[in-house]
């Protein structure tokens, strides 16, 4: 249930001018240049977030020698008007988009396999409908993405929601996992080996993911599990050019979703080799945030979506 005070709070008490100062601090960590962003004098600044921590009863950020810093109430409220300015913002762009008569912007995000053929072809099926909206598309691992999707600056997002914590925010809606398949080049030595073993691949050299990733935590699992020491020449990116480069001029392998690299396998430049890894990923899915109305643009894009994703 929602709290009154709340929402005597938020009509009464918190100003626009508060959320800016807000935003800035989180930006500058330095009430002096975050007055000067937001133009407004220093003794302003002080006085604006005083009144903030009294009517808060919460100390928003910690007085240092050489600037501020949030405590974690004060990231709290520099994520939530730091979110709040970006929904007036869009406010903003909604009202202007209306006024002349153009067709608006909506921001997606989304992890790399959808990237590679669901987003595509929802982004030609959405154009078709409306040719003159604008759709501006990030590609990056769910974490990165999940944070300007909480802050308001992607509408919407495909991936994972890795922190429980924050599930009660969003929405999720499932679309697909990622079995992983080994690849390499076409030609390579082991393409055609019978009965090919892990411990065969020890000896390879790897592209992997970054530390901390959950693929590259998965491998390591799997060559550790199996008794085995892990690879010692790797590579490391995600970078989708940047990998079929490195393969197409090496005997390198990459444990990859077979749909990212599905149009190298048809045609033959890449190939798949005979081992099954068993490495899966969680469903990925459509996230969007659960107290935010999506934009005409949003809605279009999702509905187009959410088609593509029944037809495949």
């Amino acid at each position: 249930m929602e709290d009154p005070r709340s929402d005597r709070f938020t009509r009464s008490r918190l100003k626009t001018r508060h959320m800016v100062l807000l935003s800035e601090l989180g930006r500058h960590r330095s009430i002096l240049h975050a007055a000067e962003a937001a133009h407004m004098t220093q003794p302003a600044a002080s006085k604006l977030l005083s009144e903030l921590e009294q009517v808060l009863g919460a100390a928003l950020f910690e007085r240092l020698p050489r600037g501020v810093t949030p405590t974690p109430y004060g990231e709290i409220m520099i994520r939530r008007s730091r979110a709040a300015m970006a929904e007036m913002n869009l406010a903003h762009q909604e009202v202007m988009t209306l006024l002349s008569g153009l067709s608006g912007r909506v921001a997606i995000g989304t992890v790399m396999t959808p990237a590679t053929g669901l987003l595509p072809a929802a982004l030609c099926r959405l154009k078709a409908r409306h040719e003159r909206l604008h759709v501006a598309v990030e590609v990056d691992a769910s974490k990165p993405l999940l944070e300007r999707l909480r802050a308001g600056r992607i509408d919407i997002m495909i991936g994972r929601i890795l922190d429980p914590a924050v599930a009660d925010e969003l929405v999720f809606e499932p679309l697909c996992d990622e079995p992983h398949g080994l690849i390499a080049r076409s030609g390579h030595p082991l393409k055609d080996r019978a009965n090919l073993q892990l411990a065969d691949l020890a000896r390879e050299g790897w592209i992997l993911p970054a530390q901390g990733s959950i693929l590259r935590d998965r491998i390591t699992a799997l060559f550790l599990s199996n008794g085995l020491d892990l690879p010692e020449r790797t590579i490391e990116t995600t970078a989708l050019p940047m990998i079929t480069h490195l393969l197409a001029q090496s005997d390198m392998v990459v444990a990859l979703p077979r749909e990212v690299v599905r149009t190298h396998l048809d045609a033959g430049l890449l190939a798949e080799l005979p081992i099954e890894l068993g490495l899966r990923l969680d469903p990925y899915g459509i996230v969007t945030r659960r107290q935010h109305e999506l934009s005409p643009g949003g809605q279009a894009l999702l509905q187009a979506l959410r088609e593509t994703a029944a037809q495949r």
